[in-house]
């Protein structure tokens, strides 16, 4: 079994604890997550995780269905890079010298299409987006010219072909729709109904 980078996109009530008991997942078995990010999705109350990992396409079947078994969440999708519109985003903190002193320094934040966040006197801090590699890119020559801190987020991605979650939940629901509430007729003859 070769191991990969995988995508898990996970569809969750938003509820108190739910990080811990997704991670918590991953840590009996062992799983390193390489990046978290969760955030509202395109439903209103409904929240979306994105994960990435790197394991064998085995592991990560049995531990989507694992996931789904959580009263919380709705649905577990996984994705190879290649079946994903992903990116991460980075920002940098840059001595302003630098900037100003060395052409190539600003030709090279231009080329990976980075954009000025704070000028200040002593430090401009730029961001980006893109894909891991490229950010490392931009990290490794931006060392060499004193970068001061740096920081990466987590990765966000959408399922290439896919309608959206919402479009499926709006299906289910023509599909299936809810019973309407009905009363209970006694409800309101206690005494009478349960006598002995």
């Amino acid at each position: 079994m070769e191991k990969q980078e995988y995508t898990i996109t996970l569809y969750t009530e938003n509820s108190i604890g739910m990080i811990g008991r997704i991670s918590g997942i991953f840590s009996r078995r062992k799983i390193n997550i390489e990046s978290l990010n969760t955030s509202p999705s395109e439903v209103e109350g409904i929240h979306r995780f994105t994960i990435l990992i790197t394991e064998a396409e085995e592991v990560v079947r049995k531990l989507c269905r694992q996931i789904e078994k959580q009263v919380e969440v709705l649905k577990a999708y996984y994705n190879t890079n290649d079946e994903l519109i992903w990116q991460e985003q980075a920002l940098y903190k840059v001595p302003a010298d630098v900037i100003t002193e060395k052409a190539y320094v600003e030709r090279l934040l231009r080329q990976f299409g980075a954009s000025a966040v704070v000028i200040r006197n002593d430090y401009i801090v730029f961001e980006t987006a893109g894909h891991r590699e490229e950010i490392d890119r931009l990290t490794e020559e931006l060392t060499k010219y004193g970068l001061i801190e740096f920081v990466r987020g987590a990765r966000i991605a959408i399922i290439k072909d896919s309608a959206g979650f919402h479009s499926k939940l709006k299906q289910f629901e023509k599909e299936e729709p809810s019973q309407e509430v009905v009363e209970n007729e006694f409800l309101e003859q206690g005494g009478n109904v349960f006598t002995m």
